[in-house]
C-alpha cells in the first residue's frame, strides 16, 4: 500500500521545510525556533536546558544553573534579567539589611544533590549488599538517623544532608555561617516539598517520595491582594521589605515609625510573626477565593 509510505514522505518534507525556516530565523537568548502548523517559523521559550553547573546570580537575586536557565526564566517570566555575578546569590539586600532565603532553585539544587548522591551510593557494591537486607538504601539511611519514632524531624534531616558533604559539596557561599543557615533553610524548604499532613516531620513514604528521581517538584508562587508573585519577587510591607521564596513570604522585622519613616527599629518577636502570619494568610484567603470562583464557573454535565 502506497500511502503509508507517502504519508511518511510528506511528514519529512514537511520537517526539512520547517527546518529551513528555522535557519533563517534568529530567536534570542532563552528562546527556540519552532514551526507552526502552516509551517511558519515563531520563537518560543526554552522548553529544557543542558545541566551543566556554571552557576550565575542574576539581576533579580535568583540563582540559576547556568546562562540558558537565567534567559529561559526571563523569557517564561516575561522579565529583563542579566547576570550580576558569577556563583550563587548569597542573601537578599533589602535596604541595609539581607535577608538570606532558599529559592526554588536552591532548593530543587540540594535535591538533585542529594539524588545523585544515593544513586552513586546505590552503586557501590558494598552499599548495594547492605541495601539488600534493609530492603533498599533509602530506608537504611531513614532508619540511620530516626531517634526510633518512624518520623524525621528537621534536625534529624539535616543531620541526613550532612552525612556526606565532600560527596554532597553543599557549599553555597564563602561564608560559613550563611552558608550552614542556607542548608537548614533548604532543609526545611525539601520537608515542605513532601510533608503531606504538615507536621514538619518525614515519614518514611514522605521521604520517599521527596527523593524519587521521577518526581517533579512544584514551583510554588507567592499571592498578595489578589496577585500572584514570582519565586524571588519583592513586596513592601509598610517600612518592611519581603521576599518570595518557596511559596512563602520572608520579611525583614522593623517597626515602622509614621512620623519619622527613616527611623527603623526592630519588632518584638510576637510583632513579626503576627505580620508575616497575615501575608501568609492573605496569600491562603487568595488562593481559596479563586478555587471557589472556579468551581462556581465551572459547568458540569450530568450523563444518565
Amino acid at each position: 500500500n502506497p500511502k503509508p509510505f507517502l504519508f511518511e514522505v510528506l511528514i519529512l518534507l514537511y520537517r526539512c521545510h520547517s527546518k529551513e525556516f528555522c535557519l533563517w530565523t534568529f530567536c534570542g537568548a532563552g528562546r527556540e525556533c519552532v514551526s507552526t502548523n502552516r509551517g511558519e517559523p515563531v520563537c518560543r521559550c526554552l522548553q529544557h536546558c543542558d545541566e551543566s553547573e556554571h552557576w550565575v546570580c542574576g539581576s533579580n537575586n535568583k540563582s540559576y544553573r547556568n546562562h540558558c536557565e537565567l534567559h529561559r526564566d526571563a523569557c517564561n517570566t516575561q522579565t529583563k534579567v542579566h547576570v550580576e555575578h558569577r556563583g550563587r546569590c548569597v542573601g537578599h539586600h533589602a535596604g541595609l539589611f539581607v535577608i538570606v532565603v532558599c529559592f526554588l532553585s536552591d532548593r530543587d539544587w540540594l535535591r538533585e544533590k542529594v539524588i545523585q548522591w544515593i544513586q552513586s551510593e546505590m552503586e557501590s557494591d558494598l552499599l548495594v549488599l547492605k541495601a539488600s537486607l534493609s530492603s533498599n538504601v533509602l530506608q537504611m539511611y531513614f532508619q540511620t538517623y530516626d531517634n526510633g519514632d518512624s518520623q524525621l524531624d528537621s534536625k534529624e534531616f539535616l543531620h541526613f544532608l550532612s552525612h556526606n558533604e565532600t560527596a554532597l559539596n553543599l557549599t553555597y557561599s564563602d561564608a560559613l555561617e550563611t552558608n550552614l543557615l542556607l542548608r537548614s533553610l533548604c532543609a526545611d524548604a525539601l520537608i515542605e516539598l513532601s510533608d503531606e499532613n504538615a507536621d514538619w516531620k518525614l515519614s518514611f513514604n514522605e521521604f520517599t517520595n521527596c527523593l524519587t528521581p521521577t518526581y517533579h517538584p512544584p514551583e510554588r508562587q507567592c499571592a498578595l491582594e489578589e496577585e500572584v508573585f514570582e519565586d524571588g519577587a519583592e513586596a513592601q510591607k509598610e517600612c518592611n521589605k519581603c521576599v518570595c521564596a518557596c511559596g512563602n513570604w520572608v520579611c525583614t522585622a522593623l517597626t515602622c515609625n509614621e512620623e519619622e519613616e527613616e527611623e527603623e527599629e526592630e519588632m518584638t518577636e510576637e510583632e513579626w510573626s503576627r505580620r508575616v502570619a497575615e501575608l501568609n494568610a492573605a496569600q491562603v484567603d487568595f488562593y481559596s477565593s479563586a478555587l471557589t470562583k472556579c468551581l462556581l464557573s465551572a459547568h458540569f454535565i450530568v450523563i444518565d
